[in-house]
């Protein structure tokens, strides 16, 4: 194996601002986790690149800890053809929708060190109280 680990490799490029996926050279399937074979087609040439970070949401729940604000987690299909799961930042959990577009971000300072979340796009999401 040459070059660090996947989920190394994945974690760097995170902590520098990118939102990084895989793409098999055999098939051109879009990986995602980062992985050493490809589970489309068990290729081990796999390259990195970045994602644009546009995509939509696929899948929503909110979840409501005792003593803590309710946030959203959500599976987003990203335009470059992969799925990641994590949160939608800056709007109300409740406002949060299937079908709705976002944009990643890398937030710095998340609990456990940079992560990807995701914004609404402009008009989404964001409804005037009833």
């Amino acid at each position: 194996m040459t070059g660090p680990a996947p989920h190394r490799e994945y974690t760097d490029r995170v902590a520098a601002g990118a939102v990084p996926c895989q793409t098999c050279d055999g098939c051109l399937s879009a990986v995602f986790p980062p992985r050493i074979i490809c589970p489309a087609c068990g290729g081990a040439e796999l390259r990195w690149s970045e994602s644009a970070g546009l995509g939509t949401v696929y899948s929503a729940s909110v979840l409501s800890p005792r003593d803590a604000d309710p946030y959203p987690v959500v599976l987003v299909d990203l335009d470059e053809r992969f799925r990641m799961m994590s949160t939608v930042v800056d709007i109300p959990a409740r406002d949060v929708r299937i079908g709705m577009r976002v944009r990643a971000r890398v937030e710095r300072d998340g609990p456990s060190g940079p992560r990807i979340v995701f914004t609404a796009e402009e008009g989404e999401g964001r409804h005037e109280p009833a």
